[in-house]
C-alpha cells in the first residue's frame, strides 16, 4: 500500500507581530510620559488662639515638616543643615534683612528643627520673625 501524504493546515496563530507591537507601544509610552513629582512638605500646624495677621506679601516662610526637613518659600533644600538654611534665605532676601521670616512648622517637627530654623535667620541678620500656627478646633 501506498499511502500518500496529507497537508495538514497549520491552526496556530503567529504571535511575533503582536508581540512587536506590544513592545513599540510600550517603549512610545515610555518615553512620552512626563513624571512630576511633588516636592511640597506636608505640614500640620500647631493650635493657638490669637488674632490672625494678615500675611505680608513679601515675606519669606521656613517651612519644616514632622521629619525636619526645611523648605523656603515652598521650595525644598537638599538637606537639613543650618548652612544650607542660610544661604538659601540669603539668596533669597538679596541683602533685604528687613523682610519679615515667617516659619511654618509642623505641631510633630521636633523643637530642635524649629531652633535651628530661627537661629539660621538670625545668623543671615533677619530679625522680623513669627510662626504661623491654626486655631483649634472647637
Amino acid at each position: 500500500m501506498k499511502f500518500r501524504r496529507q497537508k495538514t493546515t497549520d491552526n496556530t496563530v503567529n504571535v511575533t507581530p503582536l508581540i512587536d507591537v506590544v513592545f513599540l507601544l510600550l517603549i512610545f509610552f515610555m518615553v512620552s510620559t512626563t513624571f512630576t513629582k511633588e516636592t511640597h512638605l506636608s505640614i500640620h500646624l500647631p493650635e493657638a488662639e490669637g488674632e490672625p495677621v494678615e500675611a505680608v506679601a513679601e515675606a519669606i516662610e521656613i517651612g519644616i515638616d514632622a521629619e525636619g526637613h526645611y523648605s523656603i518659600n515652598n521650595t525644598p533644600l537638599v538637606n537639613q543643615k543650618v548652612l544650607t538654611l542660610m544661604r538659601g534665605l540669603d539668596q533669597l532676601a538679596e541683602g533685604n534683612t528687613d523682610r519679615p521670616v515667617t516659619i511654618r512648622a509642623d505641631a510633630k517637627a521636633s523643637h530642635q528643627a524649629v531652633v535651628t530654623a530661627m537661629d539660621a535667620a538670625g545668623r543671615s541678620g533677619f530679625v522680623h520673625l513669627s510662626i504661623t500656627t491654626q486655631s483649634p478646633e472647637k
